[in-house]
């Protein structure tokens, strides 16, 4: 049985602060193995549904999509959706989230400065991999949110071979359940700049995004966003919304992926491990020689 109101962080995290309890959970576990089993309690990354809702002065909220996320971050996650899926645009404003009322822990509602049109929720979200959609017209639905991304960076190979320890060594919710996947943001020298785990990795792209958004910083035109695992449609589609020219990953793209970056000027590189890459897509942002 799942006891989430008891989750507590461990005694002696091995980096950083403790993480809030809600990203995880305590459940009891029989581990088998040479020894025979083992009774004991184990921690798993928590997955709970999230209602992101948007408003305008004096309208009352829209309901725009349920995410299945992991806590923490939701404002960001909230308003970074909102942004990478088009829904609102780099002009927007974005009222702080004290100033909206309070809808519970599982609801973020984000208030806007200018009326919020909800017109655009009849449109088809590309959101899943099973969606059915075609890549041509998911191609054209990015091209619909955004043009191709700014010149942007040279990368040298050895900054680009540290990110995934760099990532790896943020992630202290991965530490404990194993089940996180994590989104960083990087400059062009291969510092760490701010890092987000979720259990949907398009989640944790949206909670980075949405602090830059909060912040004034978008376009990240000077930034390289690295995922955990693959890289699909959808992650493209949000790097591309935010403006970054270089996006890797430390697994394999997906063919519309791989279509994505080539058609909206996107760095694509995939299966960073150790010491090898490859890379998909406008190769000239790397430099082989550094």
């Amino acid at each position: 049985m799942i006891d989430e109101r008891s989750a507590k962080p461990a005694e002696v995290p091995r980096r950083g602060p403790p993480r809030p309890a809600r990203e995880v959970a305590r459940v009891a576990v029989r581990a088998d193995g040479p020894g025979g089993p083992v009774e004991r309690d184990d921690w798993v990354a928590v997955e709970e549904p999230l209602e992101i809702r948007a408003s305008g002065p004096g309208q009352e909220p829209t309901a725009v999509a349920v995410t299945m996320r992991t806590p923490g971050s939701d404002f960001e996650l909230a308003v970074g959706f909102l942004r990478t899926e088009g829904l609102i645009g780099p002009e927007d404003e974005v009222l702080p989230p004290d100033a909206t009322p309070s809808r519970g822990c599982n609801v973020v509602q984000v208030a806007l400065t200018r009326p919020f049109d909800g017109s655009a929720l009849k449109r088809n979200f590309f959101a899943t991999s099973s969606c059915g959609i075609c890549g041509k017209s998911a191609l054209d639905q990015v091209a619909v949110l955004c043009g191709p991304v700014a010149p942007g960076p040279t990368v040298g190979r050895s900054a680009l071979l540290g990110l995934p320890d760099a990532l790896r060594g943020s992630q202290r919710a991965f530490d404990r359940t194993g089940g996180l996947h994590a989104a960083g943001l990087f400059d062009v020298d291969g510092r760490l700049l701010a890092a987000r785990e979720d259990v949907g990795r398009h989640n944790a792209v949206d909670k980075l995004v949405g602090r830059a958004f909060l912040d004034g910083e978008l376009p990240l035109s000077t930034r390289i966003l690295l995922v955990s695992g693959r890289t699909s449609f959808e992650i493209l589609q949000k790097a591309a919304v935010a403006g970054l020219p270089i996006v890797c990953a430390v697994s394999a793209p997906s063919s519309l992926a791989v279509s994505v970056a080539d058609r909206l000027g996107i760095t694509l590189v995939g299966f960073l491990r150790g010491e090898h890459f490859n890379v998909y897509t406008h190769p000239g942002r790397v430099d082989p020689r550094v």
